[in-house]
């Protein structure tokens, strides 16, 4: 099976220059825990997570009303090709303990979300590979970062 058949190309995205509170009013608007965040030309140059929100802007006391997405997002993103098949992107995933990633065409242009969630759903997908991936996700061995900067 290929990521574009598990994939979900309903997306919503924001800019570098949006804040968070437009970030955050999208999120519940489609009921999303991240955000892809993208250039003009919709390459995307980071990503934000509710959980992002929460460690590097409302617990560092800054402002979501003026803080801008440049100044909490990630920009190290790890993305997949919609003509990989899924076993890389569930690679992907454990490897770098993220339960979403962005799908980019030949372009790197955002076409499409896959998250642990499309994996846990799509009856083609073993159970046992996908409580693999979630155990690989949820590794808590890994280094806490400081998230106020």
């Amino acid at each position: 099976m290929k990521v574009r058949d598990c994939m979900c190309g309903d997306i919503c995205v924001c800019t570098p220059e949006n804040t968070v509170c437009d970030c955050s009013k999208n999120m519940n608007e489609y009921k999303i825990g991240f955000m892809p965040i993208c250039d003009e030309e919709n390459n995307v140059v980071g990503l934000v997570t509710d959980r992002d929100i929460v460690l590097r802007c409302i617990a560092c006391g800054k402002d979501p009303k003026q803080t801008k997405l440049s100044e909490i997002m990630s920009t190290n993103v790890c993305c997949c090709k919609p003509e990989q098949d899924i076993s890389e992107a569930e690679e992907k995933m454990c490897k770098e303990q993220i339960k979403r990633l962005p799908v980019i065409d030949e372009n790197n242009k955002i076409i499409g979300v896959i998250t642990f969630g499309d994996l846990a759903n799509n009856n083609e997908i073993s159970q046992q590979e996908v409580g693999k991936t979630a155990e690989n996700i949820c590794n808590c061995n890994s280094q806490n970062e400081k998230h106020c900067k």
